[in-house]
């Protein structure tokens, strides 16, 4: 999974990564949005994008925000 969107999303859900995402892989899951895991083509354009900094590599994630990876693919069903 190239990128995953964490908490500070939640409640935020500001459409800018939609936007500059080149394969359209980022959707709405309710109280925030989600990268498709299987879909995702790690350009990282997304990044630089999100105003509330919550788009970073699997690897890059912050300490106690790993569940999101989880949350990803279960709501993909990856």
């Amino acid at each position: 999974m190239p990128h995953i969107i964490v908490s500070p999303c939640i409640g935020t859900k500001d459409q800018a990564c939609t936007e500059v995402c080149p394969v359209e892989c980022i959707y709405d899951a309710g109280d925030q949005f989600l990268i498709h895991p299987d879909e995702c083509i790690d350009c990282g354009a997304c990044v630089p994008a999100c105003p509330v900094n919550a788009i970073f590599p699997e690897e890059d994630i912050p300490g106690g925000e790993e569940s999101f990876i989880e949350k990803a693919k279960v709501h993909f069903g990856v």
